[in-house]
């Protein structure tokens, strides 16, 4: 077969070398189409490679979104309260203890002497029923409120007409008694108000031990008693015993 093919390319290319030499209008036979070779075996399928080293790890993608917190459940139902133990036996009552012995009496003190009786005053012109006086003593006095004198002599007839005066002293100084209302540095003393059964005292300081002597006359005046009784100062306490009389 081989022989033919290649005796059949060689009659191709004398014609060929014939034609260039001598030019023919008569076209030659047509030449005879080989045939197709056959195509060869496909060869074995090569060796795989070895494989290619494992590539770095991608970054991680981003977290997703936190869901919404689920709404709480509902709150389970009380349980049953649990019952009460019994109550404990009571203890055994204690022995009561001895009653102690009674302390000696005190020996009686002695008797303290009388004092002399006091000699009785002599009325004052207006007499003991218009004029009264009053001791209160060891009383104190508080810058924050007043100290009221409790006066039952001062009668309705003695606020409307009347007259009241007050003196004062600290207690068991004698009978140095001054007048209210009364200043000295920065210490003053006033008669704040007076009404039926009262007297109320203002003070600038607090201080205890003080002695209050109310001197309460009946259906007078400053003006009166200065007609009856020219030349007394009512500021005075000793003029005014003086003048009535005064225990």
């Amino acid at each position: 077969m081989k022989k033919n093919r290649l005796f059949l390319t060689a009659v191709a290319l004398s014609l060929l070398s014939m034609g260039a030499c001598k030019k023919s209008t008569t076209p030659g036979p047509q030449g005879v189409q080989g045939q197709k070779g056959v195509t060869g075996a496909t060869g074995a399928t090569g060796a795989a490679g070895p494989q290619g080293a494992t590539g770095a790890t991608g970054p991680a993608g981003p977290a997703g979104a936190t869901g919404a917190i689920g709404p709480a459940g509902p709150q389970g139902a009380t349980g049953a309260a649990g019952a009460t133990g019994p109550q404990g036996p009571a203890g055994a009552t204690g022995q009561t203890g001895a009653t102690g012995p009674a302390g000696p009496q005190g020996p009686q003190g002695p008797a303290g002497q009388n004092g002399a009786p006091g000699q009785n005053g002599q009325d004052g012109q207006d007499g003991n029923a218009n004029v009264q006086n009053f001791l209160l003593l060891n009383k104190s006095v508080t810058l924050t409120g007043l100290t009221r004198l409790s006066i039952p002599a001062i009668t309705q007839d003695v606020v409307d007409q009347g007259l009241v005066l007050v003196y004062f002293r600290v207690t068991g100084s004698g009978n140095a008694y001054y007048a209210l209302p009364y200043s000295e540095n920065d210490r003053a003393l006033s008669v704040s108000n007076f009404g039926v059964g009262y007297v109320d005292v203002k003070a600038n300081f607090t201080a205890g031990g003080l002695d209050f002597r109310v001197v309460v006359i009946k259906g007078t005046s400053i003006t009166t008693l200065s007609f009856t009784h020219p030349g007394l100062n009512v500021r005075n306490f000793n003029q005014v015993a003086s003048t009535f009389r005064l225990n």
